[in-house]
């Protein structure tokens, strides 16, 4: 996909908001047209929406947005709305659906952080942790309703059963998920189980660390996690246009990993890896962006709440 298409893209996705009487902060705008850029490049497989306003008036915005733009050009055709619970996210049906199947396939496993004790720890080995099972669970049943013959229109399966090694109840009946025309609901996917909305966000959105807490220990997560001094590591992009000369760097993602484990930074193995993944996705799209770079800082959250972690006091 060349530049030029984007930027046209851009142009029918303005061209919507106005139609749609829909206005949005410039820094608002600037964050839907770049999540929207790396949906349709496959750079993100999905983006949360946390900008623009609540629910629902946020979910009818860009249900009509999306409407609207499918309607005017086919670089569109294949984002789609999903929602869990009071989240709502953009996604790409065929990279999703990649990105599950590479989640069981792929030879770098997913870490997690434990922060339900005091010090956190890393779990490497998700077979010695019944969370770490329970998401494997949730994972398997985004797999059944992603899977290949459902990308154009997946609808969860009625007989679909979510089981693992540790026998935790995850049954089709307690899932009252549902899709319709402009939007996948599968509010219901952690029925059942002790995953939280932030463990559930850290694999979807596609970081290569998650922490990892039950439902009775958030208030306990909160406060471990704002104890601690964190790495932030973010990944920058710069768009590639036939607009504008001198285009930017911007935050594609960034995501938090508690110092005492990742003091090498962006020199531990999984950063490593996470960084060569992202490169990969980069150079098969490189007429869209420019340049694609990762780097860490340090944080001192001391004190201060974790935004991470927070929604979940609701």
């Amino acid at each position: 996909m060349e530049a030029s298409d984007l930027d046209e893209g851009m142009k029918v996705l303005d061209a919507c908001l106005t139609n749609i009487s829909w206005r949005l902060k410039p820094s608002s705008k600037r964050r839907l047209q770049l999540d929207m850029l790396a949906l349709i490049t496959r750079m993100r497989p999905v983006v949360m929406v946390d900008y623009g306003g609540i629910m629902p008036q946020l979910q009818h915005h860009l249900s009509s947005l999306l409407q609207h733009a499918q309607k005017e050009s086919l670089i569109f055709e294949h984002i789609r709305l999903m929602v869990i619970q009071d989240m709502i996210y953009l996604i790409h049906l065929i990279e999703l659906t990649h990105f599950l199947n590479s989640t069981f396939n792929s030879h770098q496993p997913l870490l997690f952080v434990d922060l339900q004790s005091e010090n956190p720890k890393m779990v490497t080995k998700i077979e010695e942790s019944q969370l770490a099972m329970q998401l494997v669970s949730i994972q398997r049943l985004f797999l059944t309703i992603f899977s290949p013959e459902r990308t154009t229109d997946p609808s969860p399966s009625q007989d679909v059963k979510c089981t693992d090694e540790t026998h935790t109840t995850c049954q089709s009946q307690s899932l009252h998920s549902r899709s319709t025309n402009d939007c996948i609901d599968l509010s219901d996917c952690m029925d059942n189980t002790d995953i939280t909305v932030p463990t559930l966000n850290g694999w979807l959105l596609g970081y290569p660390v998650v922490y990892l807490f039950g439902k009775e220990h958030i208030a306990d997560a909160i406060y471990n996690l704002s104890t601690k001094y964190l790495h932030i590591f973010q990944v920058f992009v710069c768009r590639n246009s036939t607009l504008k000369k001198g285009t930017q760097a911007e935050e594609l993602l960034s995501f938090s990993v508690p110092y005492d484990l990742s003091m090498r930074g962006s020199n531990e193995q999984w950063a490593e890896a996470f960084l060569a993944h992202m490169q990969a996705k980069w150079e098969r799209c490189a007429s869209a962006w420019k340049s694609l770079k990762m780097e860490g800082k340090d944080v001192n959250s001391l004190r201060k709440p974790s935004c991470e972690l927070e929604r979940n006091k609701a």
